[in-house]
């Protein structure tokens, strides 16, 4: 068992170090994984090509993005595929042919947007976590869960109005005033619960995600303490702990994920087209059309591009995130004792 510690590893560095450690967590794992769903994309778009009036998803690793295509081309980073053999094939011929800043296509938006959501939401995680272990006394793995699951929730309901913005302003080029008009309108029609249209289809998948893959991560690194007889946690084994809880993670909420895609792209549809929303699409609804269309096994759709995606995102940012606090925490010790 984990022996308990005199006071929390969160006494020992600020809430700014925090955010910096987390931050660049999510840098990194964006400049990583960002590149794959570029290759990915263009792969797809060969097999299946995108029609116009359609839209796809990107997505890497931290942030979702909807991509609308016209004639082949979309208004975000989607650029006509070329003939690839592979997955090398294709990284070879877009870094001969478009130069290796293609490969991060797509990343600015991630950047403007995923950074701060994932400092957010790891910070509060932590806080959560220490208050609910130290000051109410609740065992590790019940509270890890229950921090994660109220971490993502405050997350995504912080960042759910900049994620509709950032989808209006994607495929609509709007000006300051436009965008202003655009979202007094909305309010003035639909309510200030306008800003949060998408909200619920999101906070179905990441909210259950968040509160297993913490309580299985502690579960993971607590049984790799053991196993190597280690009590500080090593980058590797942060690392290995990631990426199986994130995989457990993805196949159970695998449904969810189904779900916010389609009503993720029915919503970008809408927003690029100038359809009007409709109430009756909503996330139960979207559930039933899958079941009633493809059957059960429609809510299992993409489970190996899910895994391949999330297991390595999960593993860098949370062993990127662990580096950072104990680099952190012996900074610190080594001031005060210089201090002495």
């Amino acid at each position: 068992m984990e022996t308990e510690k005199p006071s929390s590893e969160l006494d020992q560095i600020t809430l700014t170090q925090q955010i910096i450690a987390s931050s660049s967590g999510a840098l990194l794992t964006s400049l990583i994984v960002t590149p794959l769903d570029v290759v990915k994309i263009r792969l797809q778009a060969q097999s299946n090509p995108f029609s116009k009036g359609k839209c796809f998803m990107y997505c890497n690793g931290l942030m979702d993005h909807v991509c609308v295509c016209e004639n082949g081309n979309s208004k975000a980073w989607y650029k006509v595929s070329g003939h690839f053999k592979g997955t090398l094939d294709a990284f070879v011929h877009i870094v001969r042919n478009e130069g290796i800043k293609s490969l991060w296509s797509g990343l600015p938006p991630t950047l403007v947007m995923a950074v701060p959501a994932t400092a957010i939401y790891f910070t509060s995680f932590d806080q959560l976590r220490d208050i609910l272990t130290h000051k109410l006394g609740i065992n590790m793995g019940s509270a890890s869960l229950l921090a994660g699951a109220l971490a993502r929730l405050g997350a995504v309901t912080v960042i759910s109005p900049l994620e509709l913005i950032r989808t209006k302003i994607q495929f609509r080029p709007l000006s300051y005033k436009e965008l202003r008009l655009c979202i007094s309108s909305s309010v003035a029609k639909d309510g200030w619960l306008s800003l949060w249209r998408g909200w619920s289809a999101t906070v179905i998948r990441d909210v259950p995600f968040s509160a297993l893959y913490w309580y299985n991560y502690e579960l993971g690194k607590q049984w790799l303490h053991q196993l190597y007889g280690t009590q500080e946690p090593t980058f590797g084994i942060c690392f290995t702990a990631g990426a199986v809880s994130g995989s457990i993670s993805a196949v159970v909420t695998l449904p969810f994920d189904v779900v916010k895609t389609r009503r993720q792209i029915e919503i970008g549809e809408n927003e690029a087209f100038n359809i009007s929303q409709k109430r009756s699409s909503s996330t139960w609804r979207a559930i039933n059309r899958i079941i009633l269309e493809d059957g059960f096994r429609g809510l299992f759709a993409g489970l190996i591009p899910r895994l391949i995606k999330v297991a390595p995102a999960c593993a860098i940012m949370i062993s990127s995130y662990e580096y950072g606090k104990a680099f952190f925490r012996k900074l610190n010790k080594d001031q005060q004792l210089k201090s002495i």
